[in-house]
């Protein structure tokens, strides 16, 4: 059995940009819900996320936009950082806890005290660029947490695979040039951030993906571009974008992943991961926004991390 760690932190549920919004605290208690509830529990190692200082912020965002973001953030009512973005006045807290999450998360995995990760916090992350908040996502975590990995534990080449249905546009705006870093990553296109479809390189493996693609193209993809990649650059290190809203029922996209199909994705990560980078793999939570199908796959994605 394969020691996994589930790090979130108590702030992840306070943070709120309004009432309605798809990207809510209930996405978290889903998320430990479907945890808890079965025997998943007993088989993983739980961690309260400490909060990134600025200086693990600053390896992947600019001082000034890290400046800004604690400055900015109120002390009541709501503040406005793009169309689709705001902070209330815990949300500079959980996002701080959120990039802390997956900083924890490496320290764990290369301590060798847990094999993998999953880091179960809000806001998600990797639209967020290294001046720049987008689409829910302030922070981004998982370049904080390859950054680290890079930086504090001297590793020379980390790997990132984003299946979240969205580009993850921010985090190829801060690795697009790094050598040391590949990021693979599947999205519906056309469709929000409307980026991606050309800018594939050495280091960014960017497959648009049409709407209704489903678990058996998705496969392929896998398969035949992203293993290839993967296998040449042989990362020590493996990181997750875990976005689950590629479900076919989530109604913020229109891809048509089942929960089976996120399984299939995770015993493929593992393979990587055992291949190259010593079982070392960090998953932390981007989008999902269907609480059942939400539920459901992510706690799918950690049983197989864990088993």
């Amino acid at each position: 059995m394969t020691n996994t760690a589930f790090i979130s932190h108590p702030d992840t549920l306070l943070h709120v940009m309004d009432g309605s919004h798809p990207e809510s605290p209930a996405r978290i208690t889903a998320i430990k819900n479907a945890v808890h509830a079965s025997n998943l529990n007993k088989k993983l190692q739980f961690y309260d996320a400490p909060a990134a200082t600025q200086a693990q912020l600053k390896r992947v965002h600019t001082s000034e936009y890290v400046e800004y973001i604690h400055n900015i953030a109120p002390k009541a009512g709501l503040v406005r950082l793009d169309g689709d973005t705001a902070m209330g006045p815990m949300s500079l807290s959980a996002a701080l806890h959120a990039s802390g999450a997956v900083i924890l998360a490496t320290d764990l995995v290369m301590a060798g005290k847990v094999d993998n990760a999953f880091c179960c916090a809000r806001p998600p992350g990797h639209h967020a660029g290294r001046a720049n908040s987008a689409g829910f996502c302030i922070f981004n975590h998982i370049a904080v947490g390859v950054a680290h990995a890079l930086a504090h534990h001297q590793l020379k080449r980390a790997a990132i695979i984003d299946f979240d249905v969205h580009h993850g546009d921010g985090t190829e705006d801060i690795f697009k040039d790094n050598p040391n870093v590949m990021l693979c990553s599947t999205f519906q296109h056309p469709f929000y951030p409307h980026s991606g479809a050309d800018s594939r390189s050495k280091n960014i493996i960017n497959i648009p993906l049409p709407a209704k693609t489903n678990g058996t193209d998705f496969k392929k993809v896998f398969a035949a571009e992203f293993k290839p990649a993967l296998d040449a650059f042989r990362p020590e290190i493996v990181f997750v974008s875990a976005g689950f809203d590629a479900h076919i029922h989530d109604p913020l996209a229109d891809l048509a992943l089942t929960t089976d199909d996120y399984v299939w994705i995770t015993e493929f990560i593992k393979e990587i991961a055992k291949k190259h980078a010593k079982n070392r793999i960090i998953s932390s939570l981007e989008g999902g926004y269907h609480l059942a199908s939400l539920a459901e796959s992510s706690w799918a994605h950690i049983n197989k991390l864990a088993h």
